[in-house]
C-alpha cells in the first residue's frame, strides 16, 4: 500500500491530503454539533446513524467542490506547482480564505442553532442590517465568548497554515514521479471520476438532495443530516416578498366570508369591517409583550416547573387563551403583526424592515381621544420597528433609551424592572389627568444574554442544587439561565400589577400579556398534543387578558391569534373602528369555527397553516404538498383523504390568509 502511495504522483497525493484535511473539518463540526447541541425525541440508534451517514456524505460533497479550484490548478501545474513561489502562494491564500470560511460559517450555525435550535439560512442577514448591527453586535459580545473564539479561530488557522506547509515541503522534497501522454490522463481521469461521484453522492440514478435528509419528522435528526454551508447555499434567494392579485381573487370569497366583511368586493379587494362603539368611559389598554415566552413553559400549561406564578394568577383572575398564537417567530414579526393585524410572512428580513410594507391602517391609531405610548427598554431604531409605530400612529410618543433615569443592563437597554418602574410613572401621570392612554409595553430580559437583577431586592437567581434536576429536564428549558430569566419576567409582570394597583389605575385599566413566540426548547411532552414535533409549539403562546371588575375568570379555548388583540380591546374599551386587516374580536362567541393562521418550520422546511380546536392543516411552502391532522386522535397522522371535505375547505382559508396578507402588505396604505 505503501508502494502504490509512493507512486502516485505526489501533485495528486497533494490534492487528495488537502482533501482530506478538509474533510475532517467538516467532520469535526459535525461532531461538536452532535455532542453539544443536537436534541431530538428520537433515540433509534438506526435513525441516528442514518443521519450521520446522509450528514457525512453532504460533508463530502461540500469538501470536493471546495477543493475544486485548488485540484485544477494543482493537476494543470503538476510539477510545476512545486517550484513556483506564485502558484504555492495561491494555494495558500485559497486554502486559507476556505478555512476561514467555513470556520465563521459553521461557528455562526452553531450559536444561530443554539439560539434558535434551527440551521443557518438566509434571514440571518437582518442582523447586519443598517442601523442595528451596533445591537447586534453588542448582544452577541454579551451572549457568547466572542473574544475567546476569535483568539481559538487565531490559532486554529495558525494550526492549518503549519499542517499545510509541513504537507507541501515533505511533497516538495521527494523525487517528482514523470507522468506523460495516457498515464497522466488517466491520473487526471481519475481524479475526474472519484470528484464527480462523490458530489453525485449516491448509489441512485440521481444524486444526493438535500430532501433526503429530511427523511423523519423530526428537526434535531434532520439538521444532524444536512451540511449547515450547503444547506445555506441552497435556500439562499434574492427574490423580493411581492403579491399576486389574480391568486389573491382566487382565495379572497373565502377570506372575505370568514372575516365577514361588510361589503365584499373581489375586484376591489375589500376587507373593511365597521365596528360600533359605545359611549361610555374609556378604559385605559396595556399591551404587555412577553420576550420568547411560550405556552409551554408557563405554569398555566402543566410545565413541571411552575416557573410563572404572577402570570398564573392573573390567568386565574381573567381570561386565559389557551389556544393562542402568533403567526411567526420572530419578536419584530410580533410587534408588526400585532399593531398592523397582518402576519409577518416575509422571508428572509421582516416586514417592519420593508418600506413598502410599514404604511398601515391599523386599529390602534383609531383610538380618539387617547394618548398613545411605545415603551420599550431600548432603542426603537432596533428592526426599523420605530417606522411601524410613528408612520401609522398620530401623535405616538416613544419612550426608549436615553429618557429613562436607569442605568442600561445590557445590549437591550434598562432592565424589564425599571422600564416598568418608570413606564408606572408614566401611566401615574396620565391617570391623574383623567387621560385615557393605550401603551404597548415590551420587555425583553427573557432573552440572551438573560440578564436579571435583583427586582425590588427579593428576586433571587436558583441553581441547580435548588430544584429538582430530574424533574428539569422534562420541562424543555434549555439552561438554567433561560429558566431564571422567564422567572425574572414573570417577577416583573407581579412588580407591574402591584404598581398599578398602588397608582390608582389597575381597576380603570385592561391588560392584555401576550407572548410573541416560544423559546428555543428542548423536546417536551406534556402538553395535550405533540406540538414540538408538529412544528406549532414556537407559535403557541400564552395570552391573558386581566381587567379586574370588567370580565368573568374563564378560560377559553376557542383559537385566538395575535392579530386580535386590538379588535378584541377596542371593542372592549367602547371604540368605534375599522378593522381593514385580518384580525377578529376573540370575544365574539358568533364565530363557531375560529382558526388562526401561522407559519413555521418543521424538518428545516417552511409551512403556512391554520389550527382549530381540533384540526390542524398545513401547506408546504416550497413543494405545495399539504396535510391535515385531527388533533384530537392521532396528531401526527395525515387525515385529509379520509376527511376530504374538510381539507378543502382549510386549503382555501390558508390558501386565502396568506395571499390576502401578501396584497394588503402593499396595499393598505392610507
Amino acid at each position: 500500500m505503501k508502494y502504490f502511495w509512493k507512486n502516485i504522483p505526489r501533485y495528486i497525493r497533494f490534492v487528495f491530503a488537502q482533501t482530506l484535511y478538509l474533510y475532517l473539518l467538516t467532520v469535526l463540526f459535525r461532531l461538536i454539533f452532535y455532542l453539544f447541541f443536537f436534541k431530538s425525541s428520537i433515540t433509534d440508534t438506526g435513525i441516528i446513524g442514518k443521519a450521520w451517514y446522509l450528514g457525512l456524505k453532504f460533508d463530502l460533497r461540500l469538501t470536493l467542490l471546495l477543493i475544486i479550484p485548488l485540484g485544477l490548478l494543482v493537476v494543470i501545474a503538476r510539477n510545476r506547482f512545486f517550484t513556483s513561489r506564485v502558484l504555492r502562494s495561491i494555494s495558500f491564500v485559497y486554502l486559507l480564505l476556505v478555512y476561514l470560511g467555513l470556520t465563521l460559517l459553521y461557528v455562526l450555525d452553531l450559536g444561530h442553532y443554539a439560539y434558535l435550535g434551527l440551521r443557518l439560512d438566509p434571514s440571518i442577514t437582518r442582523f447586519v442590517a443598517s442601523g442595528e448591527r451596533a445591537d447586534n453586535a453588542r448582544m452577541v459580545w454579551q451572549s457568547y465568548p466572542v473574544l475567546r473564539a476569535v483568539i481559538g479561530i487565531a490559532l486554529f488557522l495558525f494550526l492549518v497554515y503549519r499542517l499545510h506547509v509541513y504537507t507541501y515541503r515533505k511533497l516538495a522534497q521527494q523525487e517528482p514521479v514523470t507522468t506523460r501522454g495516457w498515464r497522466y490522463a488517466g491520473w487526471f481521469a481519475s481524479l475526474v471520476i472519484l470528484f464527480a461521484a462523490g458530489i453525485y453522492g449516491n448509489f441512485a440514478y440521481f444524486p444526493l438532495r438535500w430532501s433526503q435528509a429530511m427523511f423523519t419528522r423530526d428537526n434535531g435528526v434532520t439538521s444532524l443530516a444536512l451540511n449547515p454551508v450547503l444547506y445555506f447555499a441552497d435556500n439562499f434567494s434574492v427574490q423580493s416578498d411581492t403579491y399576486d392579485v389574480q391568486k389573491t381573487r382566487t382565495y379572497y370569497p373565502y377570506v372575505a366570508e370568514y372575516l365577514r366583511v361588510d361589503s365584499p368586493d373581489v375586484q376591489k379587494l375589500c376587507y373593511t369591517r365597521s365596528i360600533p362603539g359605545e359611549d361610555r368611559p374609556r378604559p385605559n389598554i396595556i399591551l404587555v409583550m412577553l420576550e420568547s415566552t411560550g405556552a409551554a413553559v408557563t405554569s398555566m400549561f402543566n410545565n413541571p416547573m411552575q416557573a410563572t406564578p404572577h402570570m398564573q394568577k392573573l390567568a386565574d383572575s381573567g381570561i386565559l387563551f389557551r389556544n393562542f398564537y402568533v403567526p411567526a417567530v420572530s419578536t419584530a414579526k410580533t410587534v408588526y403583526g400585532v399593531t398592523t393585524g397582518l402576519p409577518d410572512i416575509t422571508q428572509v428580513k421582516t416586514a417592519s424592515r420593508h418600506p413598502q410594507m410599514v404604511d398601515q391602517r391599523i386599529i390602534m391609531d383609531q383610538f380618539t381621544g387617547y394618548e398613545k405610548y411605545y415603551l420599550l427598554g431600548g432603542n426603537t431604531n432596533w428592526a426599523n420597528i420605530r417606522a411601524v409605530f410613528t408612520s401609522n400612529v398620530e401623535g405616538i410618543r416613544i419612550f426608549e433609551e436615553g429618557y429613562y433615569k436607569a442605568p442600561k443592563a445590557d445590549v437591550w437597554g434598562v432592565s424589564d424592572y425599571d422600564l416598568i418602574t418608570e413606564a408606572n410613572e408614566i401611566f401615574k401621570d396620565a391617570h391623574q389627568r383623567n387621560k385615557p392612554f393605550v401603551a404597548f409595553l415590551q420587555t425583553a430580559d427573557n432573552h440572551a444574554p438573560y440578564t436579571t437583577t435583583s427586582g425590588a431586592g427579593d428576586f433571587r437567581k436558583l441553581t441547580e442544587q435548588d430544584i429538582d434536576m430530574e424533574k428539569f429536564k422534562t420541562a424543555g428549558f434549555v439552561s438554567i439561565d433561560q429558566f431564571n430569566a422567564l422567572r425574572y419576567l414573570d417577577y416583573n409582570l407581579g412588580h407591574l400589577v402591584k404598581l398599578a394597583r398602588e397608582g390608582g389605575y389597575l381597576d380603570n385599566t385592561i391588560f392584555v400579556f401576550f407572548g410573541d413566540h416560544n423559546c428555543h426548547l428542548n423536546p417536551y411532552h406534556f402538553m395535550p398534543f405533540p406540538e414540538y414535533e408538529l412544528g406549532s409549539g414556537g407559535e403557541h403562546v400564552p395570552c391573558i387578558i386581566y381587567a379586574p371588575g370588567r370580565i368573568t375568570p374563564q378560560v377559553i379555548n376557542r383559537p385566538g391569534s395575535l392579530l386580535d388583540i386590538y379588535p378584541t380591546v377596542a371593542r372592549m374599551a367602547g371604540i368605534p373602528y375599522k378593522n381593514y386587516t385580518l384580525g377578529t374580536d376573540l370575544l365574539d362567541t358568533s364565530y363557531q369555527d375560529r382558526y388562526a393562521f401561522i407559519t413555521y418550520q418543521k424538518n428545516l422546511q417552511w409551512y403556512k397553516a391554520v389550527i382549530g380546536e381540533r384540526y390542524l392543516y398545513e401547506i408546504n411552502n416550497k413543494n405545495g404538498q399539504a396535510a391535515l391532522y385531527d388533533l384530537e386522535g392521532d396528531p401526527l397522522k395525515d387525515v385529509q383523504q379520509e376527511h376530504t371535505k374538510i381539507a378543502e375547505v382549510l386549503d382555501n382559508l390558508t390558501q386565502g390568509f396568506y395571499e390576502s396578507t401578501r396584497y394588503l402588505m402593499f396595499n393598505n396604505k392610507k
